[in-house]
């Protein structure tokens, strides 16, 4: 997976196009989280160095290929000169004239934010008229959208043809280090963390992980599918009736490569998904759910999880312990991002909740590598190719 790099570039005096991942929350045109913006500055502010002038293309949002002002990229462009330091010019479109007419405006080695590239049905569709019209506006391009590299979309995959040069930007290439190095040759133990709502949509991930892992840790209410195919009694969790037993030849599976399987020992139930549902901690085999459902891991789950954390060398966490957005049921995610933070271990989260978790126990500056893949995360992890990534050209001679 070693692709060429932006330092593989010559950027002086070129337009270079720059895929990021912009797609952060916006409301009333007040961003809530800039950590999206902030990951891409390295990229653009060393192509800058290096002469280039920035054209800057991102999506937010699903605009479903319609010009919508609610997902506009405007308060974007104003957080970016903030957070670079200096002008940049936002074109009201991400193609055509005004594309031309803010490049004029920004002048060599300035920086122009396109508008909302989902405005244009082109962009998901890959259509290779827009992609062309895309490429129009660069020299050269380089792609660091992780988060988007799943998709085969024309800012990700249909223009990157129509460029003389190609290339990963730095995020996308810290990106594709740590976790192609998870999967390759981790230091052990390698222990998996992995939560959420549903098995389903980890299914790829777990049985990709399970030949290369030694211990995988199971929250979350993905866990309760696990538990009742157990026979345990699960009141009314979340459980995916339909794949009963293909947790249980996970479990098989798990035992054949010699992978402990953990699920949770204890955990907190409650009445409703409400903060001020009256809740309880019970053991896995206590009937005393009643019709209850799980809402968090408990102390002894806790424990026994920061446990095996603490012996890892390597460890991958993705998905919340419970429902992690109501304060009262979050003990056992932000225990886990303790847990994390404190081992020695080289660790990489990801996942929109996981991440949160890591920033509102405040140890960020803890974790090795912080995805933001999400499902490209996901994706790669269980064995897939990502279309954004297979269309760069690889680091020895090109495309």
């Amino acid at each position: 997976m070693r692709k060429r790099t932006l330092h593989d570039l010559d950027l002086d005096g070129r337009r270079l196009f720059v895929r990021v991942d912009f797609n952060v929350p916006v409301r009333d045109g007040v961003i809530g989280d800039d950590t999206r913006i902030r990951a891409a500055l390295p990229t653009l502010r060393l192509a800058l160095d290096r002469g280039a002038t920035l054209v800057v293309g991102s999506h937010l949002g699903r605009p479903k290929g319609t010009a919508n002002p609610a997902f506009t990229l405007r308060p974007i462009a104003a957080r970016l000169a903030e957070l670079l330091g200096r002008p940049v010019v936002f074109a009201p479109d991400a193609i055509g004239e005004p594309v031309a007419a803010a490049l004029a405006q920004a002048g060599r080695g300035g920086v122009v934010l396109l508008e909302n590239l989902r405005f244009h049905a082109g962009e998901e569709a890959n259509d290779p008229a827009f992609a062309a019209a895309l490429a129009a506006a660069g020299d050269a391009y380089a792609n660091d959208a992780f988060g988007a590299a799943h998709r085969a979309h024309a800012s990700t995959v249909g223009m990157v043809s129509h460029m003389a040069d190609a290339a990963a930007g730095l995020l996308m290439t810290k990106e594709l280090q740590h976790l192609g190095a998870l999967l390759q040759s981790p230091p052990r133990p390698l222990v998996g963390i992995l939560g959420g709502a549903k098995v389903s949509g980890k299914l790829e991930v777990i049985g990709n992980l399970l030949p290369r892992i030694d211990a995988l840790l199971i929250g979350g209410a993905m866990a309760y599918t696990f538990l009742q195919a157990r026979g345990r009694p699960v009141g009314r969790s979340l459980v995916e009736e339909s794949l009963l037993d293909t947790t249980l030849d996970l479990e098989r599976a798990a035992r054949a490569h010699g992978v402990r399987l953990e699920l949770p020992g204890d955990h907190v139930v409650a009445d409703r998904l409400d903060p001020d549902a009256a809740h309880a901690t019970l053991g896995i085999a206590d009937p005393a759910i009643g019709d209850r459902l799980g809402v968090d891991i408990g102390p002894e789950t806790v424990d026994r999880y920061r446990a095996t954390v603490a012996a890892a060398r390597t460890v991958l966490w993705n998905g919340p312990m419970g429902v992690f957005e109501i304060p009262a049921f979050a003990h056992g995610t932000l225990a886990v991002a303790r847990a994390v933070a404190d081992s020695p271990a080289t660790s990489i989260v990801g996942g929109g909740d996981s991440v949160a978790a890591i920033h509102r126990a405040g140890v960020d500056a803890d974790i090795t590598h912080v995805s933001t893949g999400g499902g490209a995360s996901l994706e790669f992890l269980g064995g897939r190719t990502l279309p954004g990534v297979a269309a760069l050209p690889d680091a020895a001679g090109g495309r």
